[in-house]
C-alpha cells in the first residue's frame, strides 16, 4: 500500500486548516531549522567518534610498540 496523490492532498488540506495559511511558513521554518539541527548533530557525531577512534588507535599503537621494545631488551 503506498500514498497516493489524493491522500497527500487531503493531509496538506488537513495541515493547511490546522495551521492556517499565515501560521505554515513559520511552522515550516521551525521544522526545516530542527532538521538542519539534526544533521548538524549527526555530523558532530561522528567527527567526535573519528577522533575517539583516532585516539585509540593510537594509545593501541603506541603501547604494542613499548612491548615489542620490551621483548627486544
Amino acid at each position: 500500500m503506498s500514498i497516493g496523490i489524493w491522500q497527500v492532498i487531503l493531509i496538506l488540506l488537513i495541515v493547511l486548516i490546522i495551521f492556517g495559511a499565515g501560521k505554515l511558513p513559520r511552522v515550516m521554518g521551525d521544522v526545516a531549522k530542527g532538521v538542519k539541527n539534526f544533521k548538524s548533530g549527526l555530523k558532530e557525531e561522528d567527527e567526535d567518534t573519528k577522533k575517539i577512534d583516532a585516539e585509540e588507535g593510537r594509545t593501541i599503537h603506541q603501547t604494542v610498540n613499548k612491548d615489542e621494545t620490551a621483548k627486544s631488551s
